[in-house]
Parts: structure tokens; C-alpha cells; sequence
């Protein structure tokens, strides 16, 4: 199947209406009946300030990246997309062509 890969990057203490930004991401997606997402925690990273961020034991507590990804449909990359705009999130993503699907099993 061919579609689209969508990738945010979201600070993991970053909230909108009392939830963690990437939860009502991955909320909002379920909600508009995309099939699947998945966040990731990054363990070190910088962005366009040039503030390199790295997981140590205690310091940085909700100052690192989490990636929430999806591959889905064109129609859906769209309208998740629209959904965030008009929720007027201000968040940084990727798009990209994808192809994907399912390798046949015995299970």
C-alpha cells in the first residue's frame, strides 16, 4: 500500500486542553479513526535554537523530544493534519511518500 509517512516532534511537557501534546495526538488520531500511532522518546537531540537536550538521570524531566509517527493514507495525513490546525497547535512535522503493509505469516 502506498501513503504517507507523518512524524511530529513534540516536547514531552508540552500540554494542550491538560493532556501531554503527544497523548492528544495519538488521541485525536484514534478519534478520527486513523488505525495506529506510536511515540517514541528520544534520548538526545537539538532543534533550531542549536540547545542540545540529552537524557541524564534526573535533570531533564520533560525537557526531551517525543516522536509520534504514523504511516496512513493520504486522505488521513491530511485531515489529521487539518484537525491539528484547527485545534491551533503549533507543532513541527515531516511527510513523506511511504509504502507499506503487511509480510504473509504462518500465525
Amino acid at each position: 500500500m502506498r501513503g504517507t509517512y507523518l512524524r511530529f516532534y513534540i516536547h514531552e511537557n508540552r500540554k494542550h486542553h491538560g493532556l501531554l501534546l503527544y497523548e492528544w495526538l495519538l488521541e485525536a488520531a484514534k478519534k478520527a479513526g486513523i488505525h495506529g500511532g506510536s511515540a517514541f522518546r528520544a534520548i538526545a537531540g537539538f532543534g533550531r535554537h542549536g540547545v542540545l537536550h540529552e537524557q541524564h538521570f534526573y535533570e531533564l524531566a520533560g525537557d526531551l523530544t517525543v516522536e509520534v509517527e504514523f504511516l496512513l493514507s493520504n486522505e488521513d495525513a491530511d485531515r489529521l493534519l487539518g484537525i491539528i490546525r484547527n485545534e491551533g497547535v503549533r507543532v513541527f512535522y515531516g511527510k513523506a511518500e511511504a509504502e507499506f503493509g503487511t509480510t504473509e505469516g504462518r500465525d
